[in-house]
């Protein structure tokens, strides 16, 4: 079989020793670029780029940034991308957080966004963000064998809670509160009292309670604070000799009270502060103050890791033996009780008629994983109805939070699993970007076919077929006398050139 290399899932493209891989985290506060080289099985960090964007504070209500902050964050993108252009794009990972998430037509920004950057640009969920972020923290601190650490993040637009074992997040949590939009949402006009801090503390508070009961009953054995707001409250407290650098349950409300004696924002006089971060660590503070409250803090230690960190390591993750893309899609399988032997079937055959025609339609390594993971998910539908199940499929793939894949992956699954049977909706991918159209499309013929191929669920090997693409057209070669065998599938496969054009590309059937 051509480029049978392709065929080992998950180490298709293995990082060597020596590699550069580079990090860019767009949060909703700062842009941060890490970029590293891999020696000798670890990460040496030999550049950080770090700027103050804060998107978050763009967000105009209506689902938009102002042009001003969009601009900012374009200008600060092409400056990254600069450092990163000679870095081979397999190695770069950019991934954007919660103002991204909160825009209401996303690629109105990413599309200019990675013009700038010279780079593709993930969106990641709120519960992928943490597991993003544990990631960082336990390879940056190695946590101590058969203990449980909690990590939180507070950035610019939200916060993520974390417990974990080892290098695997557990509880995964991500809420709507952070440094710069909890200041705008609470002292948006610049003010500060003791009256507006407690009443915003008891709204802050009620977010962590969602999930501080089950938390506190499965406990931790150290807690770890991560990111810069976090970093910046700790060098608080070491200058004003509270603490060595870590965050007390005696020292917060000091640090805390200590701010409040300035009647405005721009008054705050907190030791170690930097201008920079003054004008948003209002909010940082209130959202630390609620999270000890509500999980019962006594203690908390900085890391000198982040989410940032955490790409790096999920890329190495991702290629070698270890995606967690891959157990996700396991995991899938299993809680929707998908049929495994008539998944693998599928897949085989779909992974097969792939590398026949990768080259031609211009295809990847990265395009191979995602059609065999569709392969195997395609009947998760099942679960729910065999009515429409395709569509309950797509559903469920667009809006589960699966660890490992961002949600524009998500989205190239749910767009695959929705349109491998019936019509194909013309709205079937709306929600991808412009540069996945042509491998999404080209990738869902092949699932098209290997699951009609595939429809009686016959353990019987389906004989060697042959394709033929060019552009737009793909020709199909199989045995006349094993489909003669079978009318219905050749019924089948007479009709379904009908409804795969609505993916453009045109089938021909040749049997001999």
């Amino acid at each position: 079989m051509r480029n049978a290399a392709l065929r080992v899932q998950a180490i298709a493209q293995p990082i060597k020793d020596g590699d550069l891989l580079a990090a860019i985290d767009l949060g909703s506060n700062s842009f941060h670029m890490v970029v590293a080289r891999f020696t000798l099985g670890q990460l040496r960090i030999i550049d950080r780029l770090r700027e103050t964007v804060r998107l978050a504070e763009g967000l105009d209500g209506k689902g938009g940034l102002t042009p001003a902050v969009r601009q900012r964050a374009l200008e600060c993108l092409a400056r990254f991308g600069q450092r990163i252009r000679d870095i081979p794009p397999q190695r770069v990972r950019a991934v954007a957080t919660n103002t991204v998430r909160a825009l209401s037509e996303p690629q109105a920004f990413l599309v200019p966004a990675e013009t700038a950057l010279g780079h593709a640009i993930e969106v990641v969920s709120g519960r992928e963000e943490a597991r993003l972020v544990y990631l960082g923290v336990a390879h940056a601190q190695p946590p101590k064998p058969e203990q449980l650490r909690l990590v939180i993040d507070i950035g610019g637009g939200s916060t993520e809670c974390i417990i974990g074992s080892g290098f695997e997040a557990i509880e995964r949590e991500s809420l709507q509160v952070g440094c710069v939009a909890s200041t705008r949402r609470f002292f948006g006009n610049g003010k500060l009292s003791k009256k507006k801090w407690k009443e915003a503390l008891t709204e802050v508070s009620a977010e962590f309670q969602q999930f501080a009961g089950p938390y506190r009953s499965l406990g931790w054995n150290e807690a770890l604070g991560s990111s810069g707001t976090n970093k910046a409250i700790g060098d608080i407290c070491a200058a004003m000799k509270l603490t060595k650098g870590a965050v007390t349950a005696e020292a917060l409300p000091i640090v805390r009270d200590r701010l409040l004696q300035a009647e405005r924002i721009e008054d705050i006089d907190l030791p170690s502060l930097s201008n920079d971060r003054k004008p948003i660590i209002a909010g940082g503070i209130l959202v630390l103050e609620a999270a000890f409250e509500a999980l019962g803090l006594t203690r908390m230690a900085v890391s000198k890791a982040a989410l940032r960190e955490g790409v790096l390591y999920d890329m190495i993750g991702r290629g070698g033996a270890d995606d967690p893309r891959e157990a996700s899609i396991t995991a899938l399988m299993q809680r929707y009780g998908v049929d495994v032997a008539q998944a693998a079937r599928v897949q085989e055959t779909a992974l097969d008629m792939f590398d026949q025609v990768a080259d031609a339609w211009d295809l990847n390594a990265d395009d191979r994983l995602m059609l065999g993971w569709a392969a195997r998910v395609h009947e998760i539908g099942l679960a729910i109805a065999h009515s429409q199940y395709h569509v309950h499929g797509a559903y469920v793939l667009e809006n589960s939070d699966i660890a490992g894949f961002s949600r524009q992956e998500q989205q190239f699954l749910a767009a695959m699993v929705r349109t491998h049977r019936r019509s194909v909706p013309k709205t079937a991918f709306d929600a991808l970007p412009d540069r996945l159209l042509a491998s999404v499309r080209r990738l869902s013929v092949l699932l098209r076919l290997s699951v009609l191929l595939h429809r009686a669920h016959d353990v019987e090997a389906i004989p060697r077929l042959e394709l033929h693409a060019d552009d737009i057209d793909l020709g199909l070669r199989l045995s006349k006398r094993w489909l003669d065998a079978r009318p219905l599938l050749r019924a089948d496969l007479a009709s379904e050139p009908m409804d795969i054009a609505g993916l453009g590309v045109a089938v021909a059937l040749i049997n001999d």
